[in-house]
C-alpha cells in the first residue's frame, strides 16, 4: 500500500548561485552552491519531525523547498499526493500552496508600524476573497492565535517596538491563524525565555496532535527534539544521513557524525527521555 505523505521531497536537490535562484528568490551572481543533493523525505499529518544538523547542513534550504519558496533544481515535492514544484519550476498556484502550508522562517520581516493584531490577522489572507474583508470567523481565529501565543495583551503594540521574542511569537501566531494542514518552522524558539521555549512547543505538540497538523521544526536543541519530535532527521552535507525514532537516530555515534562533537547521550529516569550533554574536548 502506497503512503500518501502530507509533503514529500522525491530525490530533491535544490541550488543557490549562478544557474538556479538565490535566498530571496531571485538569480544570485555567487558561485553555484547546491545545498540539497538527492533528499527523499516524506512527513505525515499528525507527527512533528525535527531536523537537526550543523550549520550550513542544508536544513533552512528544506524548508524553502518544502514550502513552495524554492524550485528544486531535481527530483519532485509532493503536497498531499499532488505535485507542488519539480526540477526548475513550481507549479502548484502559491494561493492554493499558502492555504495548506505555513512557514516560520529564521528571519521574519518586521511589519512597520502594524500592530499585533493586523500581522495576526493577515495570516487569514490565502482565506479571504480578493478584497481581504475578515469575517467574524477570522476574527476568532486571530483572537485564539493570539491567545495561545500569550500575545492578547499586545494586540494594540507595534510589531517594531517588541522586542525579538515577542516579534517571534507574532510570527507563529500569523502562521497558526493561517489554518495550515503543513506547518514549517526554522528555530522557532530563536530569541525566547525559557517559559515561552516551553510553551511554545507544547503548543506545537497540541496542534500535532488536536489538528493532524504535519509539522517540520529545523532546530538546535537536542534535548527539545527527543523529548517533543515523533522522528529526527538528520542533516550533513546537504543530505538526510539518518531518519528514524529518537533512540534509533540519536545516538552518540550519529550524532558526532553530524556535528563533529562528543555528546554524552543519557537517560533521564524519572520520564525515560533520552538527554544529551557536550562534553569538553580532552587535552593531547
Amino acid at each position: 500500500m502506497t503512503t500518501t505523505f502530507a509533503v514529500e521531497l522525491r530525490g530533491v536537490s535544490a541550488r543557490y548561485g549562478a544557474h538556479g535562484a538565490g535566498p530571496a528568490g531571485g538569480v544570485a551572481d555567487a558561485p553555484e552552491k547546491m545545498p540539497l543533493r538527492g533528499v527523499d523525505l516524506g512527513v505525515s499529518s499528525g507527527e512533528l519531525v525535527a531536523v537537526l544538523g550543523a550549520n550550513g547542513a542544508g536544513k533552512s534550504t528544506l524548508l524553502r523547498v518544502m514550502s513552495g519558496a524554492l524550485a528544486p533544481a531535481a527530483g519532485e515535492v509532493r503536497l498531499f499526493g499532488e505535485v507542488l514544484s519539480r526540477a526548475g519550476e513550481v507549479v502548484m498556484e502559491r494561493r492554493d500552496v499558502a492555504r495548506r502550508v505555513a512557514i516560520v522562517g529564521q528571519r521574519e520581516e518586521v511589519a512597520f508600524r502594524f500592530s499585533v493584531r493586523d500581522v495576526v490577522a493577515m495570516g487569514r489572507a490565502p482565506h479571504q476573497g480578493a478584497w481581504q474583508r475578515a469575517a467574524d470567523r477570522d476574527r476568532a481565529i486571530v483572537d485564539d492565535a493570539m491567545k495561545r501565543c500569550d500575545l492578547t495583551g499586545l494586540a494594540d503594540r507595534a510589531v517594531d517596538e517588541l522586542s525579538g521574542g515577542e516579534q517571534r511569537r507574532v510570527a507563529i501566531a500569523r502562521a497558526l491563524a493561517q489554518e495550515p494542514r503543513v506547518l514549517l518552522l526554522d528555530e522557532p524558539a530563536a530569541f525566547l525565555d525559557v517559559r515561552h521555549q516551553i510553551d511554545l512547543y507544547e503548543l506545537l505538540s497540541e496542534e500535532v496532535s488536536r489538528r493532524e497538523l504535519a509539522c517540520v521544526v529545523v532546530m538546535h536543541e537536542l534535548n527539545v527534539a527527543a523529548q517533543y519530535a515523533s522522528r529526527i532527521a538528520l542533516a550533513k552535507g546537504g543530505e538526510i544521513v539518518a531518519a528514524g525514532e529518537v533512540k534509533e537516530v540519536m545516538t552518540w555515534a550519529r550524532l558526532r557524525d553530524v556535528f563533529d562533537a562528543d555528546l554524552y547521550c543519557g537517560v533521564n529516569d524519572l520520564t525515560g527521555d533520552r538527554f544529551f550533554l557536550p562534553m569538553r574536548k580532552r587535552a593531547t
